[in-house]
């Protein structure tokens, strides 16, 4: 399918033909049928993103993401884009980690930041930042200390919050520079 159209920038028009011809679901079941291929077991999909003439691929690694999968999966995608003319001539192809700030979305994620400290929002509006403590099935379990009133004084203590991975709205890992 050739999409037609015009870009408007400030007083100018750009016109412009992209070929749709494969659609996010494609482009994800091709990016694994890549890492399969490419022997990147450890490697997996996290979005893939379609905006006119860019896409972008972003992946995690149980062992971490490197620039040498990244560029090998770029070049075995790059090579069926261009024989299939899937973008047209021109566009853009970005291969990359799905960055430190990124949201975690799968419970394979969860385990390599055991130790580091999250912010998770869950449930009905709940919110926790503390330090991801453990991984278990389907259940994440968080550490994080709060106050507690005795008596006229508020106490430190220690809590940790069990919540299931289904329950998670979003959660991200902060970085520390201490």
């Amino acid at each position: 399918m050739r999409l037609k159209g015009v870009i408007v920038k400030g007083d100018k028009e750009f016109p412009f033909l992209l070929n749709l011809s494969m659609q996010h679901s494609e482009v994800d079941k091709l990016v694994e049928k890549g890492l399969l291929e490419l022997g990147f077991e450890d490697t997996y999909l996290i979005e893939a993103r379609i905006k006119s003439n860019k896409v972008e691929i972003f992946l995690d690694s149980d062992e971490g993401v490197n620039f040498l999968k990244c560029q090998k999966l770029s070049r075995w995608l790059e090579a069926i884009f261009d024989e299939k003319k899937t973008f047209g001539e021109n566009y853009v192809l970005e291969v990359s980690s799905a960055g430190v700030g990124s949201p975690l979305r799968f419970l394979r994620q969860y385990p390599k930041n055991i130790g580091r400290i999250i912010d998770i929002k869950y449930g009905d509006g709940k919110n926790v930042r503390g330090l991801l403590k453990e991984v278990n099935n389907n259940l994440i379990l968080v550490e994080y200390e709060t106050k507690v009133k005795e008596g006229k004084k508020n106490k430190k203590v220690i809590v940790t919050e069990e919540i299931k991975f289904e329950d998670i709205i979003e959660s991200k890992i902060k970085i520390s520079f201490n």
